[in-house]
């Protein structure tokens, strides 16, 4: 039986829905990255500006900001208060809606503290994003990230405080 033309544009769409969610979690996928790497050896803290809009904003328990450079800058103060920090992300669930996309994301973090106190244990935290992202002329950015804590466990720095579950 011949392919008809609805067939080849039903084809299609479905391949532009795929091709759409991959790309979504793997934009994901590199905002998780950068945040373990930023500070790292070679790291481009220009990397944010690949992954978001330039007005996105960021809400987390301890605190939010708007933007790619306050982000950028929220995050290495952040960052520099830990010696360590490995974060997994996973069940990636996104809804598309044309040219925007809602993303629900799990994600558990692991914060190894500096060398004092010995007797520390590294804070765990696990929890979810809710996030937004936007089709651009550069591809699909985060406009919209929130974190929302479910648990977590360890010894967080006082100033953490507000990121216990």
């Amino acid at each position: 039986m011949p392919t008809q033309p609805d067939d080849i544009a039903d084809l299609r769409a479905q391949v532009g829905l795929m091709r759409d969610r991959i790309e979504l979690r793997e934009l994901f996928d590199r905002y998780v990255l950068a945040l373990d790497a930023l500070g790292g050896a070679g790291h481009d803290e220009a990397a944010f500006a690949d992954l978001c809009t330039e007005d996105a904003t960021f809400l987390f328990p301890i605190g939010g900001c708007r933007g790619v450079e306050g982000f950028t800058a929220f995050q290495r103060e952040a960052r520099a208060r830990w010696a360590r920090t490995h974060h997994l992300s996973t069940n990636h669930s996104v809804t598309l809606d044309g040219d925007g996309a809602a993303l629900r994301v799990h994600l558990i973090a692991t914060h190894v503290h500096h060398a004092e106190p010995e007797s520390s244990r590294p804070f765990e935290v696990g929890g979810y994003y809710d996030a937004r992202a936007v089709r651009t002329a550069d591809g699909w950015r985060l406009s919209e990230v929130a974190f929302h804590v479910v648990w977590s466990s360890g010894d967080p720095l006082p100033e953490f405080a507000g990121a216990r579950g």
